[in-house]
Order: structure tokens, then sequence, then C-alpha cells
């Protein structure tokens, strides 16, 4: 029992290192790895963003370093790690991509066990790793924790197994369900408190999807705001998502405050347009159109293939309407602020409902403070 309780111990740490990649490693998993021998942790390390070391790489460098060796001899990990535990909270890969395998690394190293806290859903190692583990003599023990690695890399499953993103929907909206006035001016709702928790929604996220008109009427930017965002890198080196808007007939021009800023861009068209005179941080691309609009099933799909785990939805009631009633919101994620905006103001979403019996069932996940605002949490329920 003692054995299993530090082993929880141990993995609740590794998660805990695997989350300070969440803003970087994208489009690989966050992944965290602790290395313990003899009741003491001997190494720590996560990945960091994509093209550098992997978590248990980056483990095996720190314990040679912190043995006084030089972090990048290979022959320093056998002779720090022989006999170690490795906790890591996805399995170590098998394959060679931008990096080496990482199972290689640990049997070279001479870990005597590793504990994982999930399987890799990439079809590409998928129990691969384990089994050359296993083949070198390592012991091999987990699933521990695993709900929390899952959630961990939710939008990573998803695009493995599902080829889709996991798509979250950010909303705004007063104390009686407003999310602008008539007008469309909607800065501010919420309060600075609110407006910080959205900088690091847009920090996690892959991309953010947003329709024409809210770029047009909100003149609105859509990067993450490093002034806005306390844990942002002191350096200011800050990942950028992508930028999806949702421009059907080719409304937007190049001298829109969206396009001034420098980081990537992708028009989404259902007709082609003249793309002359655009920066080269703008792409465009043309999609099928469904309901008067691009189809946001083949948007979502294409975005995968890029690489996108987590999608943020920020968009006006039609927009984010069409990605609730078409089913592909994972998640809504609503900040309730203490304010009336009146019968007049704009709703949440346009959704054709006209009988109780077609309400759409939330279930919420977590309700909480953020400042002087509410942020919930809620997973539509499709299957009432």
């Amino acid at each position: 029992m003692k054995s299993q309780v530090n082993d929880s111990v141990y993995m609740a740490e590794a998660l805990a290192l695997a989350r300070r990649g969440i803003y970087t490693t994208t489009p690989n998993p966050a992944v965290g790895c602790l290395l313990v021998r003899d009741g003491q942790v001997i190494g720590r390390g996560w990945h960091r963003r994509a093209g550098d070391h992997h978590a248990e790489i980056n483990a095996l460098r720190n314990a040679a370093e912190l043995a006084g060796g030089d972090p990048a001899d290979r022959s320093m990990w056998a002779e720090v790690c022989r006999g170690a535990t490795c906790y890591v909270t996805l399995e170590p890969c098998s394959h060679t991509g931008r990096t080496g395998p990482c199972a290689e690394a640990l049997v070279e190293a001479q870990v005597a066990r590793v504990v994982y806290a999930m399987e890799d859903p990439n079809p590409q190692v998928a129990g691969d790793g384990f089994a050359r583990l296993r083949a070198a003599g390592i012991q091999v023990e987990g699933p521990l924790l695993e709900e929390e690695a899952l959630a961990l890399n939710r939008g990573f499953v998803k695009r493995m197994t599902h080829g889709l993103p996991w798509v979250s929907c950010k909303l705004a909206m007063s104390l009686d369900g407003r999310t602008a006035m008539a007008s469309g001016e909607s800065r501010w709702v919420t309060g600075r408190r609110a407006r910080e928790d959205v900088q690091r929604l847009r920090a996690s996220s892959c991309a953010i999807v947003t329709g024409v008109d809210t770029v047009l009427m909100d003149q609105a930017s859509l990067t993450v705001r490093g002034g806005d965002w306390p844990e942002a890198p002191a350096d200011g080196d800050i990942r950028q998502p992508l930028r999806v808007v949702l421009d059907s007939g080719g409304r937007l021009t190049p001298d829109c405050l969206l396009v001034q800023q420098p980081s990537a861009v992708l028009l989404v068209h259902t007709r082609e347009v003249d793309a002359s005179g655009w920066p080269e941080h703008v792409e465009h691309l043309v999609l099928a159109e469904r309901e008067g609009g691009v189809s946001l099933q083949l948007l979502l799909r294409e975005l995968a293939k890029r690489g996108c785990n987590q999608v943020l939805v920020e968009a006006g009631a039609k927009v984010a309407g069409s990605f609730l009633r078409l089913g592909f919101l994972d998640e809504i994620i609503l900040y309730m602020a203490p304010k009336l905006l009146g019968n007049r103001a704009r709703g949440l979403f346009e959704l054709p409902i006209d009988a109780m019996s077609a309400q759409l069932p939330l279930d919420i996940k977590d309700i909480r403070a953020v400042g002087q605002d509410w942020r919930i949490t809620a997973v539509p329920d499709f299957d009432s």
C-alpha cells in the first residue's frame, strides 16, 4: 500500500511538470517525467516545445547534471539512473521523429521500472513503447492517474483518435444572458480578471476561430496579449495561436487590425477571392459551403490535419450557434458578469428552439469566481 501511495505522489508531480508545457508544446502533447531511486527524486523533466527534447530525455539530462556530469553524456545516464523508477505521464515514444525514441533512451539508461499514466493514442506508438521496454526486461506498470493525464491532453487524444480537435467556445455575458448591445458593442462585459483568464485560454489553444462580423465590429486582433497575461514569459516569447476567420464572401481587407498583427492568419472562404496584396502571414483557404457559410466539419478536419489539438471559438451568436447546433462544441466556457444589459442586447447563441421539448441540456462541470465575475464550464448534452 505504501508503494502505491508513493507511486501516486510521484505521478502527481510528473503531471504537475507536464502542465508547465501546456502553452508551448503544440502540436505535441504535454508530458512530464520524474526519475526516482532509493526514495529520492534524481531527475525531473517535461516537454517544453515541439522539436525539443521529450520529457524523458530532459529528466535523464537533469539527473546527469544534478550528479555533476555533462547532461549530453549518455554514458552518465546509466551511471546515475541504473535501477531507478521512471514516472512518466504518457507512454514513452518508440519512433524517431524530430527527436530519438524515448523508450530506447530509458533502456540505455538501465532504469528498472517505468510507471505510466496513459497509453499514447498516436498510432505510431500505441503500445509499442511499452513492448520495447518489456523486451529489455524493464518492469512496466500503469495506468496511474489516467483520468488526470487524459484531461491534460484531451485535444491531442481527440485528434489522434477521431481526427478532430477539442473545441471550446468562450463567451462573456451579463447576468441577464446578454453578450453585446444591439449595435454590437461588447467591450467590456466582464472585468480585468476574467479578461486575464481569457488570455490563458488563448495561450493554451492551437487556433482561435471567429467570424468576419466579429472582426469588423470589434476590431479584434485575437492575439495573446502579454500585458494581460500575468504568467506570460518574461522574455516576451509567446506562442501565438493560428487565427482563423470565417469570411465566406471575402469581406475582410488587408488593412484591418487583425491582419496588422504579424502572427499567422487563415481566412476561410466558400469561393475563390483575390489574394493579391495580402501579407505573407495571411493564408486563404476555400472550403465547401454548408447552411450558407463555411462547412465547419471540413474546417475542423483541416485544422486537425494542421496539428491543432485545441480550438477556441470566440465569435458572435451566429457562428457560436452554428458550432453548437451542429454538435461540434466539446465545452462552453461562459464568463458571467454581475450587470444587466437589458432586453435589447444580443443573446449568446442563435438556436432555432421553439419548444421546451427541444431544449439543449448542459452538464455543468465547474463554477468558480474570477474576480467579480463567474466562470462556468459546461458540456452540451447532445444525447438527451
